[in-house]
């Protein structure tokens, strides 16, 4: 398990900003029917959330920053894709909730965990695949715009990675959810002030 640095100016910290960046371009690209210019952009974008993540492992450079960083990056850069693709009619408005719906579950667990003194939970594998589906499926939807010679694939496949994504994302929000309950009783059944040394 690499150690966990306070450092702020890293590799991986640099992508996820770039992430972040490249979502409003992004937006204007979709928006603006710039098809194959908004399928570059979210391609560089979804490199950067594999190798930032490698960086932060091979080279030891996993910050609490990163942490915090590279999940936000990665649900921000999926919502406002989501919504682009929902404006430009690839995807249904009701798909998106979907996933706002998961994402203000975690938000809500993440506050009751606060309250009990207890830090962010660790990003179960589910919660990684579900993302890695979702951020196949957003690309391969907008190949079929940008070259529509090949629409008649790129649709069912890029619609079955979207929907196997949205899945393992609430899957994943479940056992959170599990988690969590866990957690509080196991706060609860502890002897007064005990819980501060619980491992986080």
């Amino acid at each position: 398990m690499p150690a966990v640095s306070s450092r702020i100016l890293t590799v991986p910290n640099v992508l996820s900003l770039l992430r972040l960046l490249l979502i409003p371009v992004f937006l204007v690209l979709l928006i603006t029917q710039q098809y194959l210019w908004a399928l570059v952009t979210l391609v560089v974008s979804s490199i950067t959330d594999f190798v930032d993540g490698y960086v932060a492992r091979r080279f030891d450079q996993v910050s609490r920053l990163g942490q915090l960083l590279d999940p936000a990056a990665d649900r921000l850069f999926i919502f406002s894709t989501l919504v682009g693709l929902a404006i430009r009619g690839f995807l249904p408005w009701w798909l998106v909730g979907v996933v706002v719906a998961r994402d203000v579950l975690l938000l809500v667990l993440g506050v009751i965990l606060a309250q009990h003194r207890y830090g962010p939970l660790p990003v179960h594998h589910l919660g990684k695949l579900g993302t890695f589906a979702l951020l196949v499926a957003m690309p391969v939807l907008v190949l079929g715009a940008a070259f529509p010679a090949v629409d008649a694939w790129a649709e069912p496949v890029g619609w079955a990675a979207a929907l196997w994504g949205v899945f393992l994302y609430w899957w994943a929000g479940v056992v959170y959810a599990i988690q969590t309950g866990r957690m509080i009783r196991i706060s609860e059944d502890a002897p007064a002030g005990a819980s501060d040394s619980v491992d986080r």
